[in-house]
């Protein structure tokens, strides 16, 4: 089934106005003194949203906004988009109409921005405005991946059925994501902290036994002379150090952004890393499955989903491979064959994509190969976890207790002496 998608100008987004958060006070029908918070471009306009609800507005105020951003809401991440996914998934699976949905939602998250942005939503799918439409309107949070599948739903009438497939792929999205950030930060963060309590160690503790060696009148061991040559160094030296960290990370991130052949030299050289590179690698292909199971399931075709999967593979030699695959797909090529052209994709997935193309159900197999390779990407990051935490602990001992043994080792031959 072709989708059509109503791309919007910069011209055109820029216009959108981004509405105001009012706090109001009124009385409903029973007479029952009520209050709340709702998303409006202005004081009419949310006085108009609640004589609809039959509720008569006694005092209206707008929501006063945080000083420099500071005790404001949170940002609205990726897994809140997918939790109000699931929500509007299982909403409309019970049957509740599509704008009463988004409003409800909308009105019991605690989160502010959120509220705003499902209450824009939900005021202009009341005007008749279709649901992608309105959600093209915010590309930072509804990719288009995300809208060209909402217009599928729209389109055949199952936007119930397809908004079940999408809660299912943000979700899975969003397992895979926390499971590679698991196996990056642990290792980080560990040798983060033994580098500061290691600078620590030689700025601050190694001046006070140097002044106690300094009162022996003897001669120090090569290794203690070593370490303390390094406290000085970093006494003298630290903020250069420091500065020379923050300019190469700031320079890394800056080129990281900017620059896409240095985004696409990162991609291809990570996947170098002993066990790292394994470990992104089976990421990009669970990825790439559920992605294309997910597009062409709901009737995306087979071009247009290809191009989404390679925007989701996450890495620049995926990417480039998987669009190698869409132009021969594109000149009649089998997508098995293709994929094996490229000399990235496992035997096993090219297979099971061959079986799929045989028995026209290529979404199910390729669910099946994305199942397999998340639940191997969630023993890998196990298996590193178990592998990295006594190297690091190694590691720390190395250095900790070489410290020490370099500050303790005079003391231990003057007591020799005497």
């Amino acid at each position: 089934m072709a989708i059509t998608t109503k791309k919007k100008s910069a011209k055109d987004k820029s216009k959108i106005k981004e509405q105001d958060i009012f706090v109001w006070h009124g009385v409903n029908r029973k007479g029952k003194k009520i209050n709340g918070e709702l998303p409006a471009n202005n004081v009419i306009e949310l006085k108009s949203q609640l004589r609809k609800q039959g509720i008569t507005p006694s005092r209206v105020k707008k929501k006063p906004k945080a000083l420099f951003g500071l005790g404001g809401d949170k940002p609205i991440t990726p897994a809140d988009i997918a939790n109000i996914t699931r929500q509007i998934s299982t909403m409309l699976g019970a049957g509740v109409p599509l704008v009463q949905t988004i409003q409800m939602i909308g009105s019991g998250h605690d989160n502010g921005k959120m509220r705003k942005l499902l209450g824009d939503i939900g005021n202009k799918l009341s005007s008749g405005i279709p649901l992608s439409d309105c959600l093209r309107d915010h590309p930072l949070y509804f990719d288009d991946l995300y809208c060209d599948l909402v217009a599928s739903g729209e389109q055949s009438g199952a936007l119930e059925t397809i908004y079940a497939r999408i809660a299912t792929y943000k979700e899975k999205a969003e397992a895979l994501k926390s499971k590679i950030k698991k196996a990056m930060t642990y290792p980080i963060a560990v040798l983060v902290i033994a580098f500061i309590v290691t600078s620590i160690l030689l700025i601050f503790v190694v001046p006070v036994f140097q002044e106690i060696f300094a009162s022996f009148g003897a001669e120090l061991p090569g290794f203690t002379l070593m370490v303390i040559a390094l406290s000085e160094f970093m006494q003298a030296y630290w903020y250069f150090g420091l500065a020379g960290i923050y300019l190469a990370f700031f320079l890394f991130k800056r080129a990281h952004r900017n620059s896409i052949k240095f985004r696409d030299n990162v991609d291809k050289n990570i996947l170098k890393i002993p066990v790292i590179g394994d470990l992104l690698e089976k990421a990009a292909v669970a990825r790439y499955a559920r992605t294309l199971s997910t597009t062409f399931a709901a009737g995306v075709p087979l071009i247009d989903a290809l191009d989404s999967a390679a925007g989701a593979s996450g890495n620049a030699v995926f990417r480039d491979a998987i669009l190698e695959v869409k132009a021969e797909v594109s000149s009649g090529m089998q997508m098995n064959l293709a994929m094996r052209n490229c000399n990235i994709f496992p035997d096993m997935v090219i297979q099971m994509v061959a079986i799929g193309e045989e028995s026209g159900a290529v979404d199910d197999m390729l669910s099946k190969v994305a199942n397999v390779y998340e639940q191997q990407v969630d023993d890998a990051v196990d298996g590193l976890t178990a592998l990295l935490e006594p190297m690091i602990m190694a590691v720390l001992g190395v250095v900790i207790g070489g410290l020490i043994i370099a500050m303790y080792l005079p003391i231990f031959e003057i007591g020799k002496i005497v």
